[in-house]
């Protein structure tokens, strides 16, 4: 079965709507972009789009490549004492003059809508209720949530280690009581982790996942996004060849990415004060 994140992100998205058009405060999201990267521009253009469905106040700061890195982070501490912005995000990448740790731990944590910041790591790593759960592995729980996949109990394997993705979803899938195994570039046998696993969520940007490796009806979900040598957007998984023995798999496109984007919408309807 297709794990449709088109279908179910516009569920979300529907119900985030309802939800801030109850509010009295209407929550407002900045979203800062340095330099002109296209890719980049395309992301903010998507999630400008999504908050005005929703209706979240959305504004958008571009600032030249050129910016220095004191000067993103003056603009930073500016929003987090704006009372009218109720939640931001800086778009990465980062221009290499800047440091990223430094971007996101300056965003104030109970604005951060991505999810980055230190203190809500941290809060999700001892079991604590973040203020916001990064938007990608937020989007992919509530995709299982939907097709009402049991966690609980399950063997799940993360392949990829980066802190936007398979950190917290290591951490978002022990906190629902799966048992999880991380996988990187340096694991050993990691065909014989995937065969074993009723989960397997791959975020590495590289075809990994084939039929022979994966367990007959597990659940497989591809985050990775690329494109070919025939210039195709594909994933991590080789989706059809695997499919025939998957129980789910999230297509790509049309799986993870509308999730994540209604994740952070999800995210960017929290208001606090």
């Amino acid at each position: 079965m297709i794990l449709d994140g088109k279908q179910t992100s516009a569920k979300i998205l529907d119900m985030v709507k309802d939800r801030v058009s109850a509010l009295d405060k209407k929550p407002h999201l900045v979203v800062i972009l340095v330099g002109d990267n296209p890719a980049s521009k395309i992301y903010v253009r998507n999630k400008q789009k999504a908050a005005l469905q929703v209706g979240i106040q959305s504004t958008i700061i571009e600032l030249p490549k050129e910016t220095t890195e004191a000067e993103l982070l003056d603009k930073i501490e500016e929003l987090n004492n704006n009372s009218d912005v109720t939640g931001m995000l800086v778009q990465l990448p980062l221009p290499e003059h800047i440091n990223k740790n430094k971007v996101v731990t300056a965003i104030s944590p109970k604005k951060d809508v991505d999810g980055f910041n230190p203190e809500n790591v941290g809060r999700l790593a001892i079991g604590l209720e973040p203020y916001f759960y990064p938007a990608t592995p937020q989007g992919i729980i509530m995709l299982l949530d939907e097709y009402n996949i049991p966690i609980k109990g399950a063997d799940a394997v993360v392949i990829g280690r980066s802190n936007i993705v398979g950190k917290p979803m290591a951490q978002m899938l022990l906190k629902r009581n799966a048992t999880v195994t991380i996988c990187h570039s340096f694991t050993q046998n990691i065909e014989d982790k995937i065969k074993t696993a009723d989960i397997v969520i791959s975020a590495v940007g590289k075809k990994i996942v084939r039929c022979k490796m994966v367990k007959k009806n597990s659940v497989i979900v591809d985050v990775g996004i690329f494109k070919n040598e025939n210039g195709q957007l594909t994933g991590d998984v080789d989706f059809d060849v695997v499919s025939p023995s998957a129980g789910f798999i999230s297509p790509v496109p049309g799986g993870v990415g509308p999730m994540t984007i209604a994740s952070l919408m999800l995210n960017a309807s929290k208001v606090y004060q």
